[in-house]
């Protein structure tokens, strides 16, 4: 569904900060060949994976969540906003949210605070909603997170999965602006089909489950996800639109200066980009280091590649993500000038 072009000069909502944060343990291809039919070599052909990293026992989303909100307002240079939104598949509990526990241990008393459930798709979903509080005026500082612990959902002896994703966390301060300025997100294309339920799923946990007669096996708990039917979709689903949302903002493949599409593995990117005729240079990729992070896996690319230098203010990003539901969402801004961002490697503990 394409959103209505945002007025050029209207008030818009701005990126003014950024950070990412991963759990320090690292998880090799090495060490998962040791337990699973799989090798680095397997892995890495397959995935572009290197490497993941898992939170330890006794961790939760929220726990990273909080880690890479503090980043953020650092980031940014504020102490408070007037929502924080998380977004993520593997909140803390299935009733709260996560976000108001979140908004709690940073000191964010009284802000609003909701959760997103669009799996991979999340944090473009929660873009967008952050976006939308600060254009109607609800707010004027919005605190977006986007948070998974795959580890906890994952079967560890599922050789499909399990070497795909991984745990991380990846945040935005987003400030009332104008649509004309650096930062400004602009022009939104989101979308669903709900008919790929299937495709990519946890069967057991929700009502469905919970109100059926029989017993879930052990199995239906863990993530299952049909892939190859899931990359012909994610290929086809980021490249419609992100076209779209080319189309809304008048801008053509050319005029992009860098894409970060969410975080799946390394063959899909490519190819959407290869489908959209964008150079390789020009794709925003972090994939072989941390994996598959569902909804943190966009701004944890950012993060990285402003650490690393590799993007730059004034350039033109096109975002774009699929996940599950099925779900998918793109959209366009002028990078900031970003200060104090931390590396999201740097994993020293909390601070």
């Amino acid at each position: 569904m394409p959103a209505p072009p945002a007025p050029p000069h209207g008030r818009a909502a701005v990126l003014c900060g950024l950070a990412g944060w991963l759990p320090p343990r690292v998880v090799t291809n090495e060490e998962l060949s040791q337990r699973l039919d799989t090798s680095d070599t397997w892995i890495r052909t397959r995935t572009g994976i290197g490497r993941r990293h898992f939170a330890e026992p006794g961790q939760a989303t929220s726990d990273l969540a909080v880690e890479a909100g503090r980043r953020a307002l650092r980031s940014a240079g504020v102490t408070d906003v007037d929502a924080v939104v998380v977004a993520t598949t593997t909140p803390d509990r299935s009733c709260p949210a996560t976000a108001p526990l979140v908004a709690d241990r940073l000191g964010l008393v009284g802000a609003a605070a909701f959760d997103i459930s669009a799996v991979c798709t999340g944090f473009v979903y929660g873009l967008a909603s952050a976006a939308g509080l600060i254009a109607a005026g609800v707010a004027e500082r919005v605190l977006l997170i986007g948070a998974d612990t795959y580890s906890t959902i994952v079967d560890p002896d599922d050789r499909t999965n399990a070497i795909i994703f991984g745990d991380g966390a990846g945040a935005v301060v987003l400030r009332a602006g104008h649509a004309g300025e650096p930062g400004a997100v602009g022009h939104f294309d989101l979308g669903s089909d709900g008919t790929g339920e299937e495709l990519i799923m946890v069967p057991a946990g929700g009502s469905r489950q919970r109100s059926a007669s029989h017993l879930a096996a052990a199995q239906d708990h863990y993530f299952a996800m049909r892939g190859k039917e899931v990359f012909r979709h994610a290929v086809t689903r980021m490249t419609a639109s992100a076209r779209a949302t080319l189309t809304l903002g008048d801008r053509k493949v050319e005029d992009i200066d860098r894409i970060v599409p969410h975080q799946a593995n390394l063959r899909i990117l490519r190819s959407v980009a290869e489908d959209l005729g964008l150079p390789p240079e020009r794709l925003v990729t972090n994939v072989e280091s941390v994996g598959n992070t569902g909804a943190a896996s966009i701004p944890l690319a950012l993060a990285d590649a402003v650490a690393r230098h590799t993007i730059h203010a004034g350039e033109h990003v096109l975002l774009t993500a699929f996940g599950g539901g099925l779900t998918w969402g793109s959209c366009l801004l002028t990078w900031p000038g970003l200060a104090g961002t931390d590396h999201p490697y740097d994993t020293g503990g909390t601070q």
